[in-house]
């Protein structure tokens, strides 16, 4: 009888190399650990459970002096560029893959004073088509150090977001930055100065090889009620009943698209906009002449959430430099048990059927 025993020069493929690992695991479990001791060690880790004689022993001292060549890095495994046979879950294209709150100081531009050096959170995130398995999300990092000691604008961002898309050969792509951008803000009678602090990201969109440019700022203002300011005042005049109608801290989070083809939109330009559509933003400074004007310049601008809203919107339409905007507004009520809200929107970017269920306990400002 002739046997005829397969080429051995012939490639095997993935399924004859798991009928392989299923022959050596059967026999495996009859065999003597001496006979397993005399596999190559390499096959005999294979065989879960069983650790042969031979099986080479670990330092576990930290190798101080090993360096890294060509070849070695070459021979690494990449399972995040493994074969798409690899994928786990529904072979599904995914929107969104990166990183987040990756930290590091950036100098940012003022618009009257020298340059800034804040902390800033980066996020970055690129599209992943359904047939690959993952990113290498260093490569982001990596791309982004690139540009990290230039004084950052929305021109550095669009090359870094150039850089990680080739990278990672990704189609869609976005980089978010956050900081805590300073401003001297002066008192309203005594003439003392403070900081103010003001929550601003910076938002870079590819999505269909168009690119978006969007800036987030969160203004902080209080409000007074309206009807409460009336019926207040209702009490004094008609029955000499002392009152006082009731306010709070209010958060209104202002997103716009900026015009690629307008001049620059400074972020003192956006928050000066929300200044003067409400202008009884929250004080830093305070002395007794101050909480006085602060109390008179409430009662001169008593507002509702939905006026907010409009009153935002109005300054936004009439800025040359904003293209599709939304307001959100949050008047965390000292009335009630719960917050007044409201969303308004202009343009396709922000539209939106759905909400975050936590969008607006994210507006909840710690002082």
């Amino acid at each position: 009888m002739n046997i005829h025993s397969r080429d051995m020069d012939e490639k095997p493929d993935r399924d004859a190399a798991a009928e392989a690992l299923k022959v050596l695991r059967k026999w495996a479990k009859g065999a003597s650990a001496a006979e397993i001791s005399q596999l190559d060690p390499a096959v005999a880790r294979l065989v879960p459970g069983l650790m042969p004689d031979n099986y080479p022993s670990m330092s576990r001292e930290y190798p101080e002096d090993f360096k890294v060549d060509e070849a070695y890095k070459a021979a690494l495994p990449d399972l995040q560029n493994g074969p798409s046979s690899l994928i786990r879950g529904a072979k599904q294209q995914i929107q969104h893959v990166g990183i987040s709150n990756f930290r590091l100081p950036i100098r940012f531009h003022s618009k009257n004073g020298p340059d800034l050096t804040l902390e800033t959170s980066v996020t970055g995130t690129v599209s992943l088509e359904a047939e690959k398995k993952g990113i290498n999300m260093s490569r982001i990092m990596r791309s982004f150090y690139k540009h990290a000691e230039r004084t950052f604008s929305f021109e550095v961002m669009e090359a870094a977001l150039s850089d990680y898309l080739t990278d990672l050969d990704s189609f869609d792509a976005r980089l978010q930055m956050r900081f805590s951008y300073p401003e001297r803000v002066k008192s309203l009678r005594s003439g003392l100065e403070g900081y103010q602090y003001y929550d601003i990201a910076l938002e870079l969109v590819e999505q269909g090889g168009v690119r978006q440019k969007i800036m987030h700022l969160d203004y902080v203002y209080s409000s007074t009620c309206p009807c409460s300011l009336e019926l207040s005042e209702h009490a004094r005049s008609v029955r000499g009943q002392l009152a006082t109608p009731h306010s709070q801290r209010s958060v209104a989070r202002v997103s716009v698209v900026v015009d690629s083809d307008a001049d620059c939109l400074w972020f003192e330009d956006l928050i000066a906009l929300c200044r003067r559509a409400v202008p009884t933003e929250t004080q830093v400074m305070v002395k007794r002449e101050d909480e006085q004007a602060f109390a008179e310049l409430n009662a001169a601008n008593p507002i509702f959430v939905e006026d907010a809203a409009r009153l935002f919107c109005a300054e936004l339409q009439a800025n040359h430099h904003v293209g599709d905007f939304r307001v959100i507004a949050s008047h965390q009520e000292s009335l009630h048990s719960h917050d007044a809200v409201s969303i308004l929107t202009e343009g396709p970017t922000f539209a939106a059927s759905s909400l975050d269920p936590r969008l607006f306990s994210t507006l909840f400002h710690v002082g």
